[in-house]
């Protein structure tokens, strides 16, 4: 489980959007809204930039959070799928916004 921020243990801002606020973690799960059900090397071919390393990282921190679910398949060589969970899903609405509200200013913030 994830720690709370110690200061503000009860501020929804500071505990919960740092869970995907990062830029990695937004792009796994529209990946995943994307795509669907994707394994581990999908997801790295979906996000070429992301090592492996931190790509194992976020994948867990999600699936801590409860926004990705992690499948193991009992076979030889193992199987893993991921997918987005209904609380998952639940986020992409606002997630969707952001990129929309991103898109239309781009140019405003960074020419500036």
């Amino acid at each position: 489980m994830r720690q709370l921020d110690l200061k503000y243990p009860t501020c929804p801002i500071r505990n919960i959007l740092s869970r995907f606020s990062d830029k990695w973690s937004l792009l796994v799960l529209c990946s995943l809204e994307a795509n669907g059900t994707l394994r581990y090397k999908e997801l790295n071919k979906a996000i070429p930039d992301i090592s492996q390393k931190v790509l194992a990282g976020t994948l867990r921190k999600l699936e801590e959070d409860k926004l990705i679910v992690r499948k193991v398949y009992a076979e030889v060589p193992p199987r893993v799928e991921y997918s987005l969970t209904k609380m998952g899903m639940d986020v992409l609405p606002a997630i969707q916004m952001m990129i929309g509200w991103a898109q239309e200013h781009f140019d405003e913030i960074v020419n500036e």
